[in-house]
């Protein structure tokens, strides 16, 4: 079998400038040095996304409970909860401790995508 080195969210967005804007200002993600029409390559971390402007399609909004694209493990969730909600981001749940032992909030794109952002509750890594 062969290693996987990385792996990239691939996500359709209908405002490919308004979507990258979106995640670099306000999500803290960083451009990558890949250049490609129609597409933007994005990193924070160690979670790494592809952009793409699909104009015509349906937004992720539009797909209901299916529009969750990621559950992410941070070390500080409510410093990031905090971050992000100031710069715009729409939080859709407050930091909250969970029965599974995490610590999280939700937030949604402008593109209707939904995540989780999570900490591990005593240290742990879930």
């Amino acid at each position: 079998m062969p290693t996987v080195h990385r792996t990239r969210s691939v996500l359709a967005v209908q405002d490919l400038a308004r979507a990258t804007r979106y995640f670099v200002d306000v999500l803290g993600f960083t451009a990558d040095d890949i250049h490609s029409p129609g597409w933007s390559f994005l990193s924070l971390d160690v979670l790494h996304v592809m952009l793409g402007e699909c104009v015509d399609e349906m937004s992720a909004e539009a797909t209901g409970n299916h529009s969750w694209f990621i559950h992410l493990i941070v070390d500080d969730v409510d410093r990031y909860h905090t971050e992000v909600h100031a710069r715009g981001a729409e939080v859709l749940s407050a930091p909250a401790d969970r029965a599974y032992g995490l610590r999280e909030f939700m937030l949604r794109t402008p593109d209707g995508h939904r995540l989780v952002v999570a900490q591990t509750i005593g240290g742990g890594h879930a």
